[in-house]
């Protein structure tokens, strides 16, 4: 476990509640155990914390921001999951504590919007969640959200998503795992305007998102993803990185992002989503062909700049300006 990341859960909260949203969806409320303030936090915010198995992971806070006495977070049993959710629901019980970080926010809501566009997907809801709910009853400009699951037992907050107050400005659609019945998202995207949409959930989602927004302004178009460091992929190989003002050369095996080996030779680099969606770790590419998989870089940047927390190279060696 990488020290610098393991010291950024050393923020000890309790788990009051523990409560499950929809079919493999659990949400804890996170509080002090002296019951005290939490450090604040803003719309779009994420945690990490460690697992009981001590996988570390980052979950979006989903409640309102001015409440300051617990954070809530919900966690998606991954079917595939190396551990971190699955021991969340096994293992992780009322009254135990959870090593904790501070709040940070890779996708903040731009306050001066004219109108917003959410698009969710699955468990993606969970900061958008947040950003709806601290509109309080009054939100402040134009919103719609676009809210895609497979099925409605899948699918949390239901209740409170097609209750009165939101009903209006929410879509949700139930593909039913039928790729015939998958909503279109073009007729929402088709025509820029204003509006600053915000799109979180599976990768292939994501993409679509950003490939029909191609002629939007990309200042209008966020993006926030978990998969931290990347998936690995299974023609993925080791490459070497040559930091070309540190003078430092090491290799980047397989399953350990550029960012991360790094941090293991010293190497001090900005970062904050470390999936590839914020833009923090943009960095310099000097030499060699990069293996782009970040959600940021315009085709015309990608020979010249690299997002160093996800991607890889499909060259032998990366000569970085660090």
């Amino acid at each position: 476990m990488n020290p610098q990341t393991h010291a950024d859960t050393q923020m000890p909260l309790r788990v009051d509640r523990a409560y499950d949203v929809a079919e493999g969806l659990r949400s804890f409320e996170l509080v002090l155990p002296d019951g005290g303030e939490l450090p604040a936090f803003t719309p779009g915010a994420h945690i990490k914390v460690q697992t009981p198995n001590g996988a570390l992971r980052k979950y979006s806070l989903c409640n309102a921001p001015d409440e300051r006495g617990r954070y809530v977070i919900t966690v998606k049993r991954e079917e595939n999951s190396r551990g971190g959710s699955a021991s969340m629901h096994a293992d992780l019980k009322v009254g135990d504590t959870l090593p904790t970080s501070v709040p940070d926010n890779a996708f903040p809501l731009v306050d001066n919007a004219r109108a917003y566009l959410f698009i969710a997907g699955g468990i993606g809801i969970t900061p958008m969640l947040s950003m709806i709910r601290s509109f309080g009853d009054l939100a402040p400009v134009p919103w719609k959200l676009i809210y895609l699951s497979r099925f409605a037992e899948n699918t949390a907050f239901l209740d409170e998503l097609g209750s009165p107050d939101f009903k209006k400005n929410v879509k949700i659609h139930h593909s039913e795992g039928n790729p015939d019945q998958e909503f279109d998202l073009w007729p929402a995207l088709e025509k820029p305007n204003t509006a600053h949409v915000y799109c979180c959930g599976p990768r292939g989602l994501m993409e679509a998102v950003r490939d029909m927004s191609g002629h939007w302004s990309p200042k209008n178009i966020h993006f926030e993803s978990f998969d931290e460091g990347g998936k690995t992929l299974p023609d993925d190989k080791p490459f070497t990185v040559r930091l070309a003002r540190s003078e430092k050369s090491f290799e980047v095996p397989v399953g350990v992002s550029i960012l991360n080996a790094m941090r293991e030779h010293g190497c001090k680099a900005a970062s904050s989503c470390e999936s590839g969606t914020c833009g923090t770790c943009r960095t310099t590419l000097l030499q060699g062909e990069a293996d782009h998989r970040d959600m940021v870089l315009m085709p015309e940047e990608m020979d010249s700049q690299i997002m160093i927390c996800v991607s890889r190279a499909k060259s032998a060696e990366l000569v970085l300006d660090v």
